[in-house]
């Protein structure tokens, strides 16, 4: 009996239950679904989900809870979109938290958050089946566009001040000045140049000679002076150093002429008297030559 109850197509049939069982598991694995975990559905409507799809994440804080579970919709009602999510049974959603839709990435993708209001009374939850308030947070396009416009606006009007100063400067007299007076700093460049040229070639290589010639005139004096006698010519210059000392201590002495009409005074005074008779003497002699000369022709009187 029981080897008929077994029979082949008992054994396929199990197996056909088992693969659906496992590729349902592990298609909800994959998509982050923990079947055996108890979980809490609630709802939110809106205008437009922007490309939100099921199996979407559900974040609070950035933290994983849930998922999206599905997307229905009716468009003959202004709010077209009903979500359907699913959290964690063992995270509570307290009265005042919202579910809002937002981007989740640079590529577009939209993703479900829950802004959690911890200042709802703490008993005060939702239960599994509410329908939360929705809203639409900007996206991060949105913020990136929002932060980067005004930037983008000042830098244009900065541009524009600046393409109109260019082009006033480039319109002006000045420029064409300041062009004039580089092409003719630059020919008197070429000209220095020229110059500079024509002195490495004519004149500085016979100051080289020059030079040349003074270095071999030192040379020559150099050896010259290595040739004399150094210590002769300091004893020389000694003794004559020596002899100059001696006839100043004969000048100061009293003993020698010199040092005595140097240093006598009575000797300065008689000469100084006898200089003053002389002169006195001269100037009577002017005055009264007969006093001293007698001439005549027919002989002296008394």
């Amino acid at each position: 009996m029981n080897k008929r109850f077994f029979n082949r197509e008992v054994k396929v049939g199990m197996m056909v239950v088992v693969a659906i069982f496992v590729l349902y598991f592990g298609l909800n694995f994959l998509k982050g679904i923990d079947i055996f975990s108890p979980v809490a559905y609630y709802y939110a409507t809106y205008e437009n989900i922007d490309g939100l799809v099921p199996s979407s994440p559900v974040l609070i804080k950035g933290y994983k809870i849930g998922q999206v579970e599905s997307v229905s919709y009716d468009f003959s009602k202004a709010t077209s979109f009903v979500i359907k999510i699913s959290v964690r049974k063992d995270i509570k959603l307290s009265k005042g938290s919202k579910i809002e839709l937002f981007d989740n990435g640079l590529m577009g993708g939209k993703a479900v958050q829950v802004v959690y209001d911890p200042i709802a009374p703490e008993k005060s939850f939702y239960i599994s089946g509410d329908t939360l308030p929705s809203q639409v947070g900007n996206g991060l396009m949105a913020q990136v566009a929002g932060n980067l416009v005004p930037k983008i606006e000042s830098i244009s009007i900065q541009t524009d001040s600046l393409i109109r100063a260019l082009r006033k400067i480039m319109e002006g007299k000045a420029l064409n000045n300041s062009l004039s007076s580089i092409e003719t700093t630059t020919a008197n460049l070429a000209l220095t140049s020229t110059e500079l040229n024509k002195l490495m070639k004519n004149d500085v290589p016979n100051i080289l000679k020059d030079v040349h010639k003074v270095s071999s005139d030192m040379k020559s004096i150099s050896g010259n002076l290595s040739k004399i006698d150094f210590n002769a010519t300091v004893i020389s210059i000694n003794h004559t150093i020596a002899n100059l000392n001696m006839l100043t201590d004969k000048m100061n002495s009293t003993d020698g002429t010199i040092g005595l009409l140097l240093n006598d005074q009575n000797l300065y005074n008689n000469l100084s008297s006898t200089a003053a008779n002389a002169d006195k003497l001269l100037i009577d002699l002017k005055q009264n030559p007969k006093r001293y000369v007698h001439f005549s022709l027919f002989g002296s009187k008394q």
